[in-house]
């Protein structure tokens, strides 16, 4: 080993890295990488220079114009094929020796080097995200993300911190990057994660749609780099580093808040106003002059809150990231609406009227409750009992049993009563007839009961059908009414003018002349269009 690949695993080693990247950057093996490393620390301890330890001659050494023949023919041999013909000229070492030997002598492949690239005032930007562990000094270390987008020109960017990269948070940071720089270049450079792409075909990246409708209302093209090319998108990883070294180092925070404002003042203070080191000027005098190549604004931002449904639970309640959110306990067991937006849940009914708002709870951590007092039922509300027997008499001959079984088996019968009819929205009436009927015959009186019956032998209905069964039931009375009568052709007569253009008498003259020309008309070969032909 020369002194140039010591004395750059020894610099690497001062920088921080690991064994295993400096291995992999100087093409070294782990284990050389320790021992060189041993080695300088034990000449430093003795307070001499280092001296490299001499290797003792191999048996290879009367075998170097064979070995220099065979490499010159075949520069991709390898280490175990060679091992292979030095045994049949009588070598008798081991593997590892022609290993060693072969990674020395062999030569390195030249890297090719990577060309930076410039673009024009408002041509491209580049996006990415970085994950770091985050100690907050109040509520305990947290796993955040952290969102760049990067002018390619003026090198000025927007940073923020999400607890999740899912399409909702990403668009919701492109739309603070936009506002934040004034604008949107006209190409965006992307990893191919799914929020953007969703796969490949004949090495042509698949773009979300999704994506595509938000990118089209803001008027720029998304690009997919090419996988395994890091260096494609430079402009925006390299920053990544000096965030780490600057912004996170020996610097504490409180809270994700407290860490969100440290980073805005961050980039106001210190990363805009600072000499980049490859443009040589600062990033905010740049932008000034690529702001007015930006694409402008629309006039209404993209509407990035997400749209579900989701089944009203026994317990009044909407799941969304693993919370429950209240609504009135009228629509108990019902598929309703629910938008998302980044900072609150709103619930609608199924004619579209908000019925519920609640402020988003935190993602992550043990599952809460945000429950409104308005949303319980009240003690003159409710279902009565003369409506629940009527209710549960729909059922069959097992709904009356199971009901007074229940009522007599359980301290809150009643109420378990209201939550067993809110099963029919989510499974099929006969599912809940044979649920009931199974319980009846095994005296198992109780809501839960029946829920592990359902469970076990029945499968929620699909959403189209429940919103389908929704739509029936707010149709039904209509189609229940009598409909319009028909109306006798002589009620049309006055519409009708006096004569046509041939002279004849118009069906207003002649009341029976209607009803005897479509007979007519029937008669003649091939029908009326046979007529029309001749």
């Amino acid at each position: 080993m020369n002194e140039s690949v010591r004395n750059a695993i020894v610099c690497l080693s001062e920088q921080g890295l690991s064994g295993r990247q400096i291995a992999r950057q100087v093409q070294v093996a782990r284990a050389t990488v320790r021992r060189v490393l041993a080695e300088v620390a034990a000449a430093r301890d003795e307070g001499a220079a280092p001296v490299p330890t001499p290797r003792p001659r191999r048996r290879l050494d009367a075998f170097a114009e064979l070995l220099g023949q065979l490499l010159g023919r075949y520069p991709d041999l390898t280490a175990r094929r060679l091992h292979e013909e030095l045994r049949q000229q009588g070598f008798t070492g081991s593997y590892p020796t022609v290993w060693r030997w072969l990674h020395e002598h062999r030569p390195k492949p030249a890297r090719a080097p990577v060309v930076r690239f410039e673009t024009a005032p408002g041509a491209q930007a580049q996006m990415d995200y970085a994950s770091y562990t985050i100690p907050f000094t109040e509520v305990g270390p947290r796993r955040l993300h952290l969102f760049s987008y990067l002018l390619g020109y003026s090198r000025r960017q927007y940073l923020g911190w999400v607890e999740r990269q899912d399409f909702d948070s990403t668009l919701r940071q492109h739309l603070a990057a936009f506002t934040h720089l004034g604008g949107v270049a006209a190409g965006c450079l992307y990893d191919n994660f799914k929020v953007v792409v969703q796969g490949y075909e004949d090495d042509e990246p698949i773009y979300n749609p999704r994506f595509l409708a938000f990118a089209n209302h803001y008027g720029f093209r998304p690009v997919a780099c090419r996988p395994r090319r890091p260096q494609t998108k430079g402009k925006v990883e390299r920053p990544f580093h000096y965030v780490q070294t600057n912004l996170l180092n020996g610097r504490e925070f409180r809270t994700p808040e407290h860490l969100a404002e440290v980073t805005a003042w961050w980039l106001a203070n210190v990363a805009d106003v600072r000499v980049h080191g490859e443009t040589k000027e600062r990033p905010l005098d740049r932008h000034a002059r690529e702001l007015p190549h930006l694409l402008a604004l629309p006039a209404h931002p993209y509407d990035v809150a997400s749209v579900v449904y989701r089944h009203v639970s026994a317990e009044g309640l909407v799941a969304w990231q693993g919370h429950g959110y209240s609504v009135p306990w009228r629509w108990l067991g019902r598929l309703l609406a629910v938008r998302i937006t980044a900072q609150e849940l709103i619930v609608y009914d199924p004619q579209l009227q908000e019925v519920a708002r609640h402020r988003l709870l935190p993602a992550g951590g043990p599952g809460r409750r945000s429950v409104q007092p308005e949303h319980q039922p009240q003690p003159s509300e409710g279902p009565g009992r003369a409506a629940l027997e009527e209710r549960f008499a729909e059922l069959g001959p097992c709904g009356p049993r199971f009901l007074a079984g229940l009522v007599r088996a359980q301290r809150c019968g009643w109420d378990q009563a209201r939550r067993v009819l809110a099963l029919l929205t989510v499974y099929r009436r006969a599912d809940v007839q044979a649920a009931l009927e199974r319980a009846v015959r095994y005296g198992a009186f109780g809501l839960a009961c029946v829920q592990r019956i359902l469970a076990a032998t029945a499968r929620p209905k699909p959403v189209l059908e429940v919103l389908a069964e929704e739509e029936r039931r707010r149709l039904e009375p209509l189609l229940r009414a009598d409909p319009v009568p028909p109306r006798p052709l002589s009620d049309y007569q006055a519409l009708c003018p006096e004569g046509d253009s041939h002279g004849q008498a118009s069906p207003a003259s002649d009341p029976d002349a209607a009803d005897r020309s479509v007979p007519a008309a029937l008669e003649r070969p091939g029908g009326p269009e046979g007529g029309r032909d001749r």
